[in-house]
């Protein structure tokens, strides 16, 4: 029973907050558990945004009213998120009649008030194969994206499925673009569709894609990544998304209290801004973060490996010949690193870890003493291509500091 409480009182204590949050305007505040917050270092040419790009309320599938999404995303540090209802799948129409489909962006953006989240309009179309799920971020009017055929009962949630189905799936995504918005294509190895969890891109996207209709696709949504939709993605020159596709609560799904956290899109943005998300998202400029895993394409991944891990310092002391280096990790991710040099470690194997927003020391006999050095890793937990994992080289000056008096 000791072991459980701390774990009840975390609930109960989300939930509570939740529940207050479920009306009204979120007040600014700082998170009170650090450890929870999603950070990532700028790069050199850009700033590092947090993006959750796909989620839902009670206004479509969700369990939460709009209004929560805006107090997690403030709890986790996210720059950005998406409100995504969707179009045709309404559970809860019954109960939650809404015949304007942006309300629940409304509601969430006017909670948000005068806090630092930026809150972006979308909508996922929802239908069944070839065209499956779609995101459409950025949009203007959700209820363009919508032909609203109503059953004679429309709290009949298949009957209205089907009804507003009828409706071209290619229509609902010309009509996205045409206010500009950003689409890409939801969880693509869904088992609805390909039971054997391998997705193969359909004619219906394959030519969006090359129309430039369609621009992204999702490899990583909720507890599961997608190797084959990645390489989808190669294939079709569509940007790379990760999403947490919450509906409950992200403390129930992702358990950021124990450790874990949503998966995330990593967005290279010129400023922090609407604007300039949108434009890195349509430039690919993205890297995923799920389960400790990032994914990108490999110059993205470069660019926020270099900025996420240096060599601090490289000496060696007194008459030891063993080089010891100070790495610091500036990261939300517990790099795995793999040796690719020639040299070996003095109390490491050849795989070490560099623990989040933390420094390590690590020796490395280098048989003689050096001026300069080079160590090269594979980075375990990165991958630019479907099983290629990123690569990072540490370059640094050696200094030679005197034992001293005593030592």
């Amino acid at each position: 029973m000791k072991t459980l409480f701390p774990l009840i009182v975390t609930l109960f204590s989300v939930s509570v907050s939740s529940s207050l949050y479920g009306h009204g305007i979120i007040p600014e505040f700082v998170p009170t558990d650090k450890n929870r917050l999603i950070v990532f270092p700028d790069t050199r040419r850009y700033k590092t945004l947090v993006l959750d790009p796909h989620t839902h309320s009670t206004f479509s599938d969700g369990h939460v009213w709009p209004t929560v999404r805006i107090s997690e995303a403030l709890r986790d540090g996210l720059d950005a998120i998406a409100i995504t209802e969707h179009l045709e799948w309404q559970p809860h129409l019954a109960d939650i009649g809404h015949p304007d489909r942006n309300r629940a962006f409304e509601i969430a953006d006017d909670a948000n008030s005068k806090n630092n989240l930026i809150v972006i309009p979308g909508a996922e179309i929802t239908r069944t194969a070839p065209a499956s799920h779609i995101n459409a971020i950025f949009i203007s009017d959700a209820n363009k994206l919508l032909k609203n055929l109503v059953p004679a009962d429309p709290g009949d949630t298949r009957a209205y499925f089907a009804a507003t189905s009828e409706w071209p799936a290619q229509k609902a995504v010309d009509a996205a673009n045409n206010q500009g918005a950003f689409l890409f294509w939801n969880h693509a190895w869904w088992r609805n569709d390909f039971p054997n969890g391998i997705p193969l891109a359909p004619k219906f996207h394959i030519d969006n894609a090359k129309k430039k209709l369609l621009h992204g696709i999702e490899i990583a949504n909720g507890r599961s990544y997608s190797e084959e939709a990645f390489q989808i993605a190669l294939d079709l020159d569509l940007t790379l998304i990760g999403v947490s596709d919450v509906h409950g609560l992200i403390d129930w799904d992702y358990k950021p209290h124990e450790g874990g956290h949503r998966p995330v899109t990593l967005v290279l943005a010129k400023e922090r801004s609407p604007q300039a998300i949108k434009e890195a998202l349509f430039k690919g400029r993205t890297v995923v973060w799920f389960k400790n895993l990032l994914i990108a394409h490999k110059k993205n991944m470069d660019s926020l490996l270099e900025a996420s891990m240096a060599v601090v310092s490289a000496t060696y002391t007194g008459k030891s010949d063993i080089l010891v280096i100070t790495i610091e990790n500036h990261s939300d991710a517990n790099f795995l690193l793999e040796n690719r040099s020639d040299f070996t470690f003095a109390g490491n194997s050849d795989v070490i870890e560099l623990k989040q927003h933390a420094t390590t020391r690590l020796g490395i006999k280098t048989g003689r003493r050096l001026k300069r050095i080079k160590l090269h890793f594979k980075v375990l937990n990165a991958l630019v291509k479907p099983g290629e994992n990123a690569e990072i080289t540490f370059a640094s000056k050696i200094e030679v500091v005197e034992q001293l008096p005593g030592n």
